[in-house]
């Protein structure tokens, strides 16, 4: 693993070096052939026409064994289990006009979830993907075009990252986004608690897992998003591609019976001089989804079937999302989520309400303020007639122990990201899972994480 991991890292090198001798090249050659001086300085306010960037992120979780009167076909193992993730991101943007930049985003990724990512709904590795692998895959997860349309007023600056170019924008803009990209990044987003990477790693705190948000079993889809920004508000809505099985790679080719929708409403605001944010989030899935009723009704005793349910259904949910600097250093945030829970779960999980909510806190106080402590709860749940699916023998994305005897799934996390080089940071995370698949007759697990993450 490390030799194919220095292996993509040198070839990441090599490209980013060759083109930055290209523009490099380039502009002496623009220098050479027009009337301005070689040595003018170029505008203050001049945008980059293109940027690179890479990021490289490893994980290694363990859990011990657990106690378990029973297991099924999507159980966490009762044994102890050591398992490992690595990704590997090489994402390039392009200023293709003014106001509009294409981006693309290169991802390998190799390794798995504890017994294949299942039987955990707040799983404590987010960078554990359905489709697991145990050499390491290659996918082109980004692949889109933004274009900002500016309605005047003051202008603002956009620093570079990996998907954004620097340059100003106007305060009052209209932004149009189409391609091949991941709904969370633009929805949902929480300045505490959003990237496994340099975050949380449970996924119920990297988004708000009652949205069963549009994705392939590695997070991306594609679709097409509008956001409207004015000072202190913002609405969004977009429109996305379902995969054509439950957490499937392969989109639903029925592009007009199988589509999703999101709206959000953001407002930024100052409590006390400390910025916040609050969201409001609805969405409406269509994809060939099975019914939980159906499924307990017409199959036989402790065997429901949620495949011979399946036909084009809708499934609908909202969600409440907030941050909050406290004081200088620390940060509160806050998801609160509902859906119908009568529809089969399609694309993140199968949780069908949910509560979460903590606290990040830099280290400038004890004289590391690259550092970040953060401590998290999560509490999960499924409606009644998921419980009874679940209890009859029924399977979804994530749980599925043969029986259950309910209980809300509750997490706790915590974690010290510490800054050991520049952009080189290291994590340590203990997680703790009462009630795993919301099923009482197995756990608790106790989860301990490491995490290397560097990036430039």
């Amino acid at each position: 693993m490390l030799s194919h991991l220095m292996d993509l890292t040198k070839f990441a090198a090599a490209v980013a070096t060759t083109c930055l001798a290209g523009g490099l090249a380039s502009a002496e050659d623009h220098a050479a052939t027009t009337n301005t001086p070689a040595a003018d300085p170029a505008p203050a306010d001049s945008s980059p026409a293109w940027n690179w960037h890479v990021q490289n992120t490893d994980i290694g979780d363990w859990h011990p064994g657990i106690p378990a009167k029973y297991s099924g076909p999507n159980s966490l193992s009762a044994a102890s289990e050591r398992q490992e993730t690595v990704s590997l991101d090489l994402l390039a943007g392009a200023r293709l006009w003014p106001g509009a930049e294409f981006h693309a985003d290169g991802l390998m990724w190799q390794g798995f979830g504890f017994s294949k990512t299942l039987g955990i709904e707040g799983f404590p590795n987010a960078e554990a993907y359905r489709f697991g692998t145990q050499y390491p895959n290659v996918n082109f997860t980004r692949a889109f075009i933004r274009e900002v349309v500016g309605l005047g007023g003051a202008s603002e600056d956009v620093a570079d990252d990996p998907l954004h170019l620097a340059g100003k924008v106007d305060e009052n803009r209209l932004t149009f986004t189409v391609g091949k990209f991941s709904a969370k990044d633009i929805f949902d987003n929480n300045a505490y608690a959003n990237d496994p990477r340099t975050q949380f790693l449970n996924w119920g705190l990297v988004a708000n897992e009652p949205w069963d948000y549009p994705a392939d079993s590695i997070g991306f889809t594609t679709g097409a998003a509008a956001e409207l920004n004015v000072p202190d508000w913002a609405l969004r809505y977009g429109f996305f591609q379902m995969p054509r099985v439950s957490n499937g790679l392969a989109q639903d080719t029925h592009y007009l019976e199988a589509w999703a929708m999101v709206t959000e409403l953001q407002h930024d605001y100052k409590l006390a001089g400390h910025p916040g944010s609050l969201r409001l989030l609805g969405y409406v899935n269509r994809a060939h989804m099975g019914s939980y009723e159906e499924a307990v009704d017409n199959g036989p005793a402790g065997s429901a079937d949620i495949v011979a349910t399946r036909s084009y259904r809708e499934k609908f949910g909202f969600g409440l999302n907030l941050e909050q600097e406290v004081v200088t250093n620390v940060g509160a945030f806050l998801r609160v989520g509902w859906s119908n829970g009568k529809t089969e779960a399609w694309a993140f999980s199968d949780v069908d309400e949910a509560v979460s909510g903590g606290l990040s806190i830099k280290g400038a106080a004890w004289h590391r303020p690259d550092d970040t402590l953060g401590l998290a709860g999560i509490v999960n749940g499924i409606s009644k007639i998921h419980q009874r699916f679940l209890a009859d023998g029924g399977t979804g994305i994530l749980a599925g122990d043969g029986a259950l005897n309910y209980g809300p799934e509750e997490v706790a996390e915590t974690y010290y990201d510490f800054a050991i080089y520049k952009t080189l940071h290291g994590a340590v995370d203990y997680q703790f899972v009462a009630h795993p698949a919301f099923n009482r007759d197995r756990g608790p697990v106790s989860v301990a994480s490491m995490r290397i993450h560097w990036e430039f």
